[in-house]
């Protein structure tokens, strides 16, 4: 059946609705598929759901990892020398979602879709129970197709602006992403090791708050609980945390879910908005 009838992107808009009801913010933590193996993912995925993610962002390992620093390249090598593959991630996907996971989003390279065939992935994306997938390195010119196919199964495709992007096309950027838009907030590759530029961010939130029609989430380098604070009182929708947490994971061994529960935990006891912060974007989507 084509998901487009059940539209699973629309559990994206629900967790930010959710999120501004209670006046926090949206935590979306990132796990690598099959880091360090499959049985601890999927544990993972549902003790750090429990631990209170909103959504989970799900990386599909890539041997070529051009937007990620030293940890997640690090996690995606491990995973694919376990042998994870494209069908690995759909299944702990599936699997988790059977036992209440979080909504997953996954986070793929182009090239591991385009080889699996944007068709095929799409529904099976769907037949797993995922939201849809963010594509770190198709511009905004070439996302038609991609578009097109997730459309067609109700996904969404959350799309990135960058520092170095020029205003006037990150507001383009801000208008035809799905989902959520993703405001990386700071020059380089994934990593915890640098802090968030948080005057550049409140200055790009304010640019493109006006133009935006869903939630603004910031990712890159938000490792802390007071990283998490100072950004929802920003007046940013969503926090998105991945080397930090995959980092914890490696540190854990045999109790990798439970520390990431506990990390996690700590970052969600950070999403309250200041009681003078007003409701922030993404409305008018909720509600529709």
């Amino acid at each position: 059946m084509i998901a487009s009838t059940t539209q699973p992107g629309t559990r994206i808009a629900e967790a930010f609705a959710r999120a501004r009801a209670e006046s926090r913010g949206v935590l979306i933590p990132y796990l690598v598929a099959g880091d360090p193996d499959v049985e601890t993912t999927i544990a993972t995925l549902g003790a750090i759901t429990s631990a209170g993610a909103d959504i989970i962002e799900l990386g599909i390992p890539y041997s070529d990892p051009v937007a990620d620093g030293p940890t997640i390249a690090a996690a995606a090598k491990r995973a694919l020398d376990n042998g994870m593959t494209v069908d690995g991630a759909l299944e702990i996907a599936e699997r988790a979602g059977r036992t209440g996971a979080a909504p997953i989003l996954f986070f793929s390279y182009y090239n591991p879709i385009l080889q699996y065939g944007l068709e095929h992935f799409a529904r099976r994306a769907c037949e797993a129970g995922a939201c849809g997938a963010i594509v770190p390195d198709v511009p905004l010119e070439e996302t038609g197709p991609l578009r097109e196919v997730f459309g067609r199964f109700g996904l969404v495709l959350p799309l990135l602006v960058a520092p170095t992007t020029p205003l006037e096309r990150a507001v383009r950027i801000t208008q035809t992403s799905e989902g959520f838009v993703y405001v990386v907030s700071r020059l380089g590759v994934t990593g915890a090791k640098r802090e968030p530029d948080f005057a550049w961010i409140a200055d790009r939130i304010s640019q493109l708050r006006p133009s935006a029609r869903l939630p603004l989430a910031v990712g890159f380098g938000v490792g802390t609980p007071q990283h998490v604070r100072t950004l929802v009182n920003l007046a940013v929708d969503g926090v998105i945390v991945g080397s930090a947490l995959v980092d914890a994971l490696a540190a854990a061994g045999s109790d990798a879910p439970g520390a990431a529960a506990a990390y996690v935990a700590s970052l969600a006891a950070a999403l309250a908005r200041s009681p003078h912060k007003g409701p922030v974007g993404g409305a008018r989507l909720a509600a529709e």
